[in-house]
């Protein structure tokens, strides 16, 4: 299960007082609009499916069990916390189990419970996006539950070990996944139209950890079909995966700078230092950039330090939309950022600067029925050309960097060299 971050904005002199209290108004219109269009469509789902569900004890009882062994896994890795931003658990390892054993109303329900008690163990956050994800996972498990109980009848059994309702299972499985992942993606690209579609929805890792998840769901499921005390002996393997992940992000939190998601300034350098060791190694060109936001100050003090957080995010966004996947790129310090480009030229360079820029002044920060923009200055430093090692390019690109802001900002520079050009002519022109 992954969870978009959406952060509300609020201005300095009180403008957007009802967005501080109800984070859910400070987003953007689209987001809003479909976050609560989802939410309204699983409370009229749960009304209508709870009408036609004939509740039994030993419905309960399942549901009930299956509830407590999630509650377990979250007390068992409570300690070790969650990471900002988007985070993934082995929870649907229960939630699904409840899809396919169970009546539609109880998917739909499942979700409340432990998501409450997330929110009041682990991490708290914005009460609309816990309510969002308890409707994106309800209506996921709703409908892998109607399409397993249409398909296989009124009450379809796993602890037969038969072919079909395993079959079914997996497929169903499946659905959970493209329905929980789908919703979740429209919410994450709503709250930032300019992202590309494929850092919203599935990767190499994403799609491998939906795979073990959705195993360990119908396994889980067809325990619990044989008997209901096995769950005993299926609790702790979840524990054991779910502490593991957790370990795992946390790890990868600790390399991130957790407002814009980059690689935080000690593990840009790690990296960093091993690309410029690998680029002498094999004799390769390299280039560095340090890019700056300009005037930052001045948009957090007109419109305070929650909008210059979504400038920040917006920057940091467009140089992972715009850059290679093997660029180095993390956040140096305040409203710095710096990028790593192997195998990249002088010529090569400066496009990058360029585009960086262009994109960037493009950006549209919407606050208060107004948009805010910004421009960024560049330094340029290339490898044997202005300095050897990591220390001296990040210095030669810092002087281009000054440079490029006494010549007017919104450009981009190269250290001064004894030969021309100092500065690209092109990139002495604003954009229009």
């Amino acid at each position: 299960m992954a969870v978009p971050s959406h952060t509300s904005v609020k201005s300095r002199d009180g403008v957007a007082v009802l967005a501080g209290r109800w984070p859910l108004l400070g987003q953007r219109r689209p987001l809003a609009v479909y976050l609560c269009g989802v939410i309204t469509l699983a409370l009229v789902a749960i009304i209508l499916f709870a009408g036609a569900t004939e509740f039994r004890w030993n419905d309960l009882l399942t549901f009930t069990a299956l509830l407590l062994c999630g509650a377990v896994c979250i007390e068992a890795t409570r300690r070790l916390g969650i990471p900002a931003g988007v985070s993934r658990d082995m929870l649907s390892a229960w939630w699904l189990p409840i899809a396919l054993l169970l009546p539609p109303v109880y998917a739909l329900l499942a979700p409340i419970p432990l998501q409450l008690l997330l929110q009041k163990r682990v991490r708290e956050t914005f009460v609309h996006r816990r309510v969002f994800t308890c409707a994106a996972i309800g209506l996921a498990g709703c409908a892998a539950s109607v399409l397993f109980h249409a398909a296989g009848g009124p009450r379809p059994t796993l602890s037969g070990g038969t072919g079909w309702p395993i079959l079914l299972a997996i497929g169903c499985a499946v659905l959970f996944a493209l329905v929980n992942t789908g919703l979740i993606a429209v919410a994450a690209h709503a709250a930032d139209p300019e992202s590309h579609w494929r850092e919203v929805l599935w990767d190499r890792e994403t799609l491998l950890l939906d795979v073990v998840e959705l195993c360990l769901g119908v396994i889980v499921a067809i325990t619990c079909g044989i008997n209901l005390v096995l769950l005993v002996l299926a609790l702790p393997p979840v524990v054991l995966l779910q502490r593991s992940l957790l370990h795992a992000q946390l790890q990868a939190a600790a390399r991130t700078d957790s407002k814009t998601g980059l690689l935080n300034a000690a593990a840009w350098q790690r990296e960093a230092d091993t690309e410029i060791s690998r680029a002498r190694r094999n004799g390769e060109c390299l280039a560095l950039l340090i890019i700056d936001i300009d005037h930052f100050k001045r948009v957090n003090d007109a419109y305070g330090h929650l909008l210059g957080d979504q400038v920040l995010i917006g920057v940091a966004g467009t140089l992972r939309n715009q850059l290679r996947d093997y660029d180095v790129v993390g956040r140096f310090g305040g409203e710095e950022f710096v990028v790593l480009l192997p195998r990249a030229d002088a010529d090569e360079a400066q496009r990058v600067a360029e585009r960086l820029r262009v994109r960037i002044a493009r950006m549209r920060i919407p606050t208060d029925g107004t948009e805010v923009t910004v421009t960024v200055s560049t330094g340029i430093a290339i490898m044997k050309v202005h300095g050897d090692d990591l220390i001296e390019l990040l210095a030669a690109a810092d002087l281009a960097l000054y440079r490029a802001k006494e010549l007017g900002r919104n450009r981009f520079c190269l250290p001064v060299l004894p030969t021309p050009p100092l500065c690209p002519p092109d990139s002495e022109v604003a954009p229009g």
